[in-house]
């Protein structure tokens, strides 16, 4: 009796919201199954955000140069060029930024692209670099695509948008369900016995770099081939796209986009690209267009590609650090007239927006601070996701991975409004939870052996 009468005055035990439940729960499978790819993401970016200094320091030989009077002019550089590689084609030209920086001619021949960089004082060759040898654009691929093409672009792009449903969950597990004070909330509580610290090293820094985390993802998926091409043709197709003012005369019906020819700044790359009017006449020179880029004012750290064939046209792209000097313009490979002149004036305000979220992304726009910022961010990602991994590892079962329990279809309806919605506006999150909702509910549940093992 006296045993019965203490199990009758025993304090219920705490029964778990089924919302709160349901959030740990694809909080926890997308965690498990995404964290090791935004560890790389992190770790990648966070090299590339230094390219500029890593670079200086790499190619220092290829790329500093002595004023010494005038500079060659840039037609007699690129025939010293060809004069050395007579088998091969040349590609483009770039003048340098400042009095200190080497020319660089590009060349294609049989055995692929190489950068020839030239002293433009002298004329000298400082030497070459194949576009496989250059480390920070290792560093891009892998970064962009994983170093597998359009597969590890959708992986990618995949990764990203999952984040931000790892961010939404989150959140809602970070925040507070009744008062409390900073510790535990916003400050991690180092008293406390060790699962609450454990717990606090990881929701709290994820609390604080959240909104810097959800920038770097959605100024990254402009660059994805899925989502970012559909955002791209929406944001042409809305009348966000190219003003006719750009164009000396009508707009040209080209199938062939700027980006198949050069690399332009985003606001660009579907940008038609018009036809020389002239074939058969005698070309202009390439000191004509870098006159042009003169008078145009385009930044200095542009590049100049040469027509592809009798048709093409001379392209200018400048794709410098800050958005604001962005420009693409096209010329006349015969008559040296400017066809199309696209500049971040001339951006609509998605392109603009687009414009700064990239730099910023990049860690270019504010220099020195933009890279420190964004390199805390991408550390910041690195630690939240190692946290939870031993978050994770410590809570676990001996056997079986110990992920939460699914609770009552009936009590997920809010939730998977959610869902929905982020689904919808990423097609690949849409896609993946189809295909999670059949695995668990074709296999998972239906192997009595996998249950246990998913929520030992």
């Amino acid at each position: 009796m006296q045993a019965l009468h203490k199990e009758e005055n025993a304090p219920p035990k705490k029964k778990t919201n089924p919302l709160y439940k349901t959030v740990w729960r694809w909080h926890f499978y997308a965690g498990m199954i995404f964290a090791p790819f935004l560890i790389i993401l992190a770790f990648t970016g966070a090299i590339y955000l230094f390219k500029p200094q890593i670079e200086a320091v790499l190619y220092q030989d290829y790329y500093d140069v002595t004023p010494q009077g005038e500079k060659m002019a840039a037609s007699e550089q690129v025939e010293l060029v060809k004069d050395s590689y007579p088998n091969a084609t040349v590609t483009s030209y770039r003048p340098g930024e400042d009095p200190g920086r080497s020319s660089e001619v590009n060349i294609s021949t049989e055995n692929g692209t190489t950068t020839v960089f030239l002293n433009p004082y002298t004329g000298e060759s400082l030497g070459t670099l194949d576009s496989d040898d250059r480390i920070m654009d290792k560093i891009e691929e892998f970064h962009g695509e994983l170093m597998a093409g359009t597969t590890g672009d959708r992986i990618v792009e995949l990764a990203a948008c999952w984040a931000v449903v790892l961010l939404v969950t989150g959140l809602y597990l970070w925040f507070p369900k009744k008062k409390k004070n900073l510790r535990g909330t916003l400050i991690p509580r180092f008293t406390k016995k060790r699962k609450i610290v454990r717990r606090d090293l990881h929701a709290i820094p994820a609390f604080w770099i959240a909104a810097g985390m959800l920038f770097l993802i959605m100024t990254g998926l402009p660059w994805s081939g899925f989502w970012g091409t559909n955002f791209q043709n929406a944001a042409t197709n809305t009348g966000e796209g190219y003003p006719p003012s750009i164009w000396t005369g009508s707009a040209p019906t080209s199938d062939v986009e700027t980006q198949d020819i050069a690399d332009v700044p985003w606001a660009a790359e579907t940008l038609p690209v018009p036809e020389s009017d002239g074939n058969g006449l005698t070309p202009v020179s390439i000191d004509d267009v870098v006159s042009t880029a003169d008078q145009l004012g385009v930044h200095p750290s542009y590049t100049a590609y040469f027509p592809a064939d009798q048709s093409g046209v001379f392209t200018l792209s400048a794709f410098p650090p800050k958005a604001q000097d962005e420009a693409t313009v096209h010329i006349d490979q015969y008559s040296g007239a400017v066809i199309a002149d696209y500049q971040y004036e001339n951006y609509g305000w998605i392109g603009k927006v687009v414009a700064w979220g990239i730099t910023l992304h990049k860690g270019t726009q504010f220099g020195i601070i933009n890279q420190v910022i964004s390199l805390l961010i991408c550390l910041g990602i690195i630690f939240v996701a190692v946290t939870g991994f031993y978050l994770w590892w410590k809570r676990k079962p001996k056997e079986g991975l110990g992920a939460p329990k699914a609770p009552p279809a009936k009590t997920m309806r809010g939730f998977v409004i959610v869902l929905i919605a982020l689904g919808i506006l990423f097609p690949l999150v849409g896609l993946t939870l189809v295909i999670v909702w059949l695995v668990d509910w074709l296999v998972i549940q239906r192997v009595p052996r996998l249950k246990r093992f998913l929520h030992a």
